[in-house]
């Protein structure tokens, strides 16, 4: 048992022992009222006889109510003491002093008094009652002793208290142990079915707990992953590194060539680790806070003025168009890598002699901008579209050209990190198109009245 279950269970049982206490206290104070009571006969039979008598004297006198008494004695019936003022019973029997003090006292406090009555005859107050150890006194024994509720009221407690306190530790214990689970690295550990038919909010926590734990698995599985991609990626460029320098070893007229080799190398090493620091950072959510107002179309704009010139070189063209101006509060830098990213690999994989599309459009429903990418290259299969966002994921169109599969995952979590979306499509003229879906809002983005915008 835990610390938390005796917590449970004393707090339940120290209140419960409290109750039970306050009715204890109430029951003993009663129970002292009537032990005042105790040295005579009470109940309705007694104050039935008692009536009965001091009525025999009132209505029959001295005469009739001594033979009635006689005959009852000589019966072994009811033993009503009749004493008058001198303290003489009525047939001289043995008065207890302690029953007869009370009853007078009684009979004088209360005139009203069931089992103590006080009548006059002849001039001569009459004394009647039954003492508590007379035949009618034992037929009635007195109440039981508050010590057995009491005693009962405690167990029932203390089983109750138990119950509780194990029933509010029980899933507490179960969440300890799941804990310690998954600090031990099984992440498969589930905790729901444990917590039964529960509908709580402990219940509910094991439900959080086992979200927390998929996510965990996730997460854990995609770095293995990426580290066994990364040192995949890193192996090649190393291993043409060492050859170029074990060739300038061994040919020194070639160390013009190997330097070269070596650069490029150098090259393709520092724009490999920079995308896995930058993937690395948005992972880890460390995106930064939107500081930055920039209109989405101008980047976009400059974006693409930037690549058709690099397209043109290799006989492809771009051409965008864009709506009015959308200026939002976003981190620039992010969502500028995330397009470039886009833009460029779709002028990477376009045919020779063909145009990549980028479109802007702006829904008001909600509010929302929408930018399309379509290029005409070898498009990507249908089982593949989801996954060229994966780092390092390559698909078999694009296996023989340069990059190392980290671009769309880049643009993925930048569009992410800003509460936008992004998918790959089949174009309907052949190729791949990219759609990216960003969140924008009415307080903070302005649309001019330039209409459209286009560039061939």
């Amino acid at each position: 048992m835990g610390r938390l279950f005796w917590k449970f269970f004393f707090a339940f049982w120290l209140a419960l022992l409290a109750a039970s206490g306050g009715v204890g206290a109430a029951v003993w104070l009663h129970q002292q009222t009537l032990d005042e009571r105790s040295q005579l006969a009470s109940g309705p039979r007694a104050a039935f006889l008692v009536n009965a008598t001091a009525a025999t004297l009132r209505h029959g006198g001295i005469a009739a109510l001594q033979s009635l008494l006689e005959e009852w004695r000589d019966r072994g019936g009811a033993h009503v003491y009749v004493v008058d003022d001198a303290g003489r019973e009525l047939l001289d029997r043995v008065v207890p002093a302690e029953a007869l003090a009370q009853a007078r006292r009684l009979a004088q406090e209360d005139r009203e008094s069931r089992i103590a009555r006080l009548e006059t005859a002849g001039g001569r107050p009459y004394l009647f009652f039954i003492p508590a150890e007379s035949e009618v006194a034992q037929r009635h024994p007195p109440p039981p002793s508050p010590l057995l509720p009491i005693s009962i009221s405690i167990l029932a407690s203390l089983g109750f208290s138990a119950l509780l306190a194990w029933y509010l530790a029980k899933p507490i214990r179960h969440l300890r142990g799941a804990f310690d689970a998954v600090a031990a690295g099984k992440l498969d550990t589930r905790i729901g079915p444990r917590m039964g038919r529960r509908r709580d909010e402990i219940a509910d926590l094991g439900l959080d707990f086992d979200r927390m734990t998929r996510q965990l698995q996730i997460l854990v599985g995609s770095q293995r992953r990426l580290l066994h991609d990364v040192s995949h990626e890193l192996r090649s460029p190393l291993a043409r590194l060492q050859a170029a320098i074990g060739l300038a070893r061994q040919q020194p007229e070639k160390r013009d060539a190997s330097l070269d080799r070596i650069e490029r190398e150098s090259g393709r090493l520092d724009e490999l680790v920079g995308e896995l620091l930058t993937l690395s950072r948005l992972e880890a959510g460390m995106s930064g806070v939107p500081d930055d107002d920039v209109d989405l179309v101008d980047l976009i704009a400059g974006i693409v003025d930037d690549a058709r010139f690099e397209a043109e070189a290799s006989r492809r063209q771009v051409q965008f168009s864009g709506e009015g101006e959308a200026t939002v509060k976003v981190r620039a830098e992010l969502l500028h890598r995330a397009f470039e990213n886009v833009i460029r690999n779709a002028v990477k994989y376009t045919h020779e002699g063909t145009t990549v599309e980028v479109r802007v459009e702006r829904r008001t429903a909600p509010g929302r901008l929408i930018v399309t990418v379509a290029d005409r290259g070898p498009g990507v299969p249908e089982s593949d579209l989801s996954a060229i966002f994966e780092p390092f994921f390559r698909s078999g169109s694009s296996a023989a050209t340069p990059g190392f599969g980290l671009g769309l995952a880049i643009a993925r979590r930048a569009v992410e990190a800003h509460g936008g979306s992004i998918r790959a499509l089949d174009h309907p003229g052949g190729g791949l198109q990219i759609e990216i879906v960003l969140p924008i809002s009415e307080r903070i983005i302005r649309f001019s009245a330039a209409g459209m915008i286009h560039v061939p």
